[in-house]
C-alpha cells in the first residue's frame, strides 16, 4: 500500500488541531521553552514535567540565567527528573550560546545539533517547533508510529534505524506547518499509538494508512531488542543524624549520580555490629535503628539497599544539613527518596 502523503498530512493535522493537549511550552513555543521541555520530557511523563518546567522557567527565564546559575542550585531545580548529565549539558549549551549566538539558540538544525547535549531529535524539535524549519523530530513516539505505519521490522533501538527514519520522515513533514506536523506525530504516539501491545487503533485518525494494522501486525511492531540484564549492587545507606541535622556527602565528579549529594552510602550489606565497628572511632553513637529496605533502578544497574538511622553525639568535618536544606538547597537523587522521607518523619 502506497501512502498518499498529502492526504495523510491533512488527516493528521486536522486531528491535531482538534485534540492536541494544551501545554505551556506549546502555548508559547519560544526556542528556550521548547528546548527545556524536550530535555525534561525525554524520560518523564508530560503531567509530571509541568511543575518542573514552571519552576525552572520561573527561576531561569532566559539562556543567560541558565548560563550563570550556581551548579548546586541548578541540580536542585532538576532534582527528581534524573539523568543529571542532561542538565549539566544544558548549562554548557547555554554558555556556548552566550559566546557564539548572542544569548539565543540558533535557528538552523545543523547548528543546533553541534551544541552540547542536543542530539538529532532535540535539534529537530527546536528547529521545527520554534523556528518552523522543515525537518523531522524523531523520538521514540515517532519511531513507533512510523514503524507501524510502514510495517517496518527494523530494530528501533539501533542508531542506524533512527537515521533511516529521519530520512524517510523528511518527505512527510508538512512544508507549511512543520511545527504542528512533528507535534502531531508525537501526540499520536503518546495518546493513541501507544507502546507494548495496546495501540488504540479504533480512535486513530491515520489508521487507514497503517500497514501494520492492515496486516494485523500492530501488536507485534515496533521491533526493539531487549536490553541486557541490569547488574545488581548491594548497598547500605546510613542516615546519620546529629542535633536534628543529617550528614550529607558529595559524590565524585564523574560516574553515576556525579556531583550530587547523598547520605552515607556503603558498598555491600552491613550489620549493626559492623556499623558500630566502622564508625566507633569517629563518632559517639547514641542509637542505631534499622530502616526498611529500598530499591532503585538505573538504566544498567539496580541498587538493592538496606538502611540504618544512626544518631550521634558528635560529627567531625562533615556537611550537616537541616530538613530545609535538604528540601531547598542540596540535590539528593531520587534513589534515596525512601530514606529522605524516613529522615523527615524522624526529625519531625
Amino acid at each position: 500500500m502506497r501512502i498518499n502523503i498529502e492526504n495523510f498530512r491533512n488527516d493528521l493535522l486536522n486531528w491535531y488541531d482538534e485534540y492536541a493537549r494544551v501545554l505551556p511550552w506549546r502555548s508559547e513555543p519560544l526556542p528556550y521553552y521548547v528546548w527545556v521541555s524536550e530535555i525534561m520530557l525525554q524520560q518523564t511523563r508530560v503531567e509530571a514535567v509541568k511543575p518542573y518546567f514552571a519552576r525552572f522557567i520561573k527561576r531561569l527565564p532566559t539562556l543567560k540565567d541558565l548560563a550563570e546559575v550556581d551548579d548546586d542550585e541548578l541540580r536542585k531545580l532538576w532534582e527528581g527528573l534524573g539523568y543529571y548529565n542532561r542538565v549539566r549539558n544544558m548549562k554548557k549549551c547555554a554558555i556556548e550560546c552566550m559566546d557564539k549566538y548572542n544569548g539565543f539558540l540558533p535557528s538552523a538544525y545543523e547548528e543546533l545539533i553541534e551544541l552540547p547535549g542536543i542530539g538529532s531529535y532535540t535539534a529537530g524539535a527546536i528547529a521545527s517547533i520554534a523556528y518552523k524549519e522543515v525537518v523531522p523530530a524523531v523520538d521514540g513516539n515517532v519511531l513507533r508510529v512510523f514503524s507501524r505505519l510502514l510495517a517496518s521490522y527494523d530494530d528501533i533501538g539501533k542508531e542506524s534505524t533512527k537515521k533511516k527514519f529521519h530520512t524517510i520522515i523528511q518527505e512527510y513533514v508538512s512544508k507549511d506547518r512543520p511545527d504542528a506536523f512533528n507535534q502531531a506525530v508525537m501526540e499520536i504516539g503518546a495518546m493513541v499509538c501507544v507502546p507494548n501491545s495496546a495501540p488504540r487503533c479504533n480512535i486513530c485518525p491515520i489508521v487507514s494508512y497503517c500497514q501494520a494494522y492492515e496486516t494485523g501486525k500492530e501488536h507485534v511492531l515496533p521491533i526493539k531488542e531487549k536490553k541486557l540484564k541490569r547488574r545488581i549492587e548491594k548497598r547500605t545507606i546510613v542516615v546519620m543524624v546529629h542535633d536534628g541535622k543529617v550528614v550529607l556527602r558529595k559524590r565524585p565528579q564523574t560516574g553515576l549520580l556525579a556531583d550530587l549529594y547523598e547520605f552515607i552510602n556503603l558498598e555491600g550489606y552491613h550489620t549493626k555490629k559492623q556499623l558500630k565497628e566502622l564508625f566507633n572511632d569517629s563518632y559517639t553513637i547514641k542509637s542505631i535503628e534499622k530502616l526498611p529496605t529500598s530499591k532503585h533502578i538505573f538504566s544498567h544497574v539496580e541498587w538493592h539497599m538496606h538502611g540504618y538511622l544512626i544518631e550521634v553525639e558528635n560529627v567531625n568535618d562533615e556537611l550537616l544539613a537541616s530538613i530545609t536544606d535538604v528540601d531547598e538547597r542540596y540535590a539528593i537523587p531520587t534513589a534515596f527518596k525512601a530514606y529522605k522521607d524516613m529522615l523527615k518523619h524522624y526529625i519531625k
